[in-house]
């Protein structure tokens, strides 16, 4: 059964929602910038006991955020941004109950198992998410690195969810073409998904409504958990409230 995951994203040290696809090292289109720091967000998820959402440093200067949000709510969320071998336990010890990688996992644009074996052997896999963030290209989807503006050879594809299903705990899949733009979900990817992966996984990037959690509960089989971030009321969005999310999960 399809469930909404919350998320707390941050860049220059405050909660914002970003246009996905425009992040770089100037900065971002931003959506929203939070007039809230971190743990008020953190507070309201364990408030209504909303499982598995991320924290997600976009960029430098947000660890002060990550650290007090992970306090707030320990074990109650995921941390991601910038996570590799040598950081992950510090993240796991500050209250996160699963560490995100994307870009570590990668040298010189090319996937590298010695570093998932790398960061797996601190994490354990039961305490590790891999993002597989993703653009869309002429084959399919291929994993971007460094903040989504580096398109990996890496396909988002049934033997590569096959072969990284048995490393970690969950797979975070943000459909980076879309992420922001609240212009609906990405449904082929969604579909795939659905089909290809045997493992949790939680995909963000276009929702924009209440129907949207219905839409891929039907495209995953109920089997891919959603995010919503820009049209969320507590984001300065007008597509859905907190409240609907929250009902939807204990239907």
């Amino acid at each position: 059964m399809t469930q909404f995951r919350p998320c707390i994203d941050l860049h220059q040290g405050q909660v914002k929602q970003i246009v996905g696809g425009s992040l770089n090292d100037q900065g971002a289109d931003t959506n929203y910038v939070s007039p809230y720091d971190s743990t008020h967000y953190a507070n309201l998820y364990r408030q209504h006991q909303l499982m598995g959402g991320h924290v997600i440093a976009l960029g430098p200067g947000n660890k002060e955020q990550a650290l007090k949000a992970l306090s707030a709510w320990p074990q109650g969320l995921q941390f991601g941004g910038g996570v590799n071998a040598d950081n992950a336990a510090e993240f796991l010890d500050a209250g996160a109950s699963h560490v995100i990688v994307t870009s570590y996992l990668f040298e010189n644009g090319q996937f590298s198992w010695e570093r998932l074996e790398q960061v797996k052997a601190i994490t354990g896999a039961d305490r590790l998410v891999l993002d597989l963030s993703c653009r869309r290209t002429d084959s399919g989807w291929n994993i971007a690195t460094d903040r989504w503006q580096t398109v990996t050879e890496t396909a988002v594809d049934a033997q590569t969810l096959s072969a990284l299903s048995e490393h970690c705990a969950e797979f975070l899949i943000h459909a980076a073409d879309v992420e922001g733009l609240q212009a609906g979900i990405d449904q082929d990817l969604v579909t795939l998904l659905g089909e290809a992966s045997s493992i949790p996984v939680t995909y963000a990037g276009g929702a924009r409504s209440l129907e949207d959690l219905k839409l891929v509960d039907q495209l995953s089989g109920g089997k891919v958990d959603l995010t919503i971030g820009s049209a969320l009321d507590i984001f300065g969005g007008e597509g859905v409230t907190l409240e609907e999310c929250i009902q939807w999960n204990q239907r």
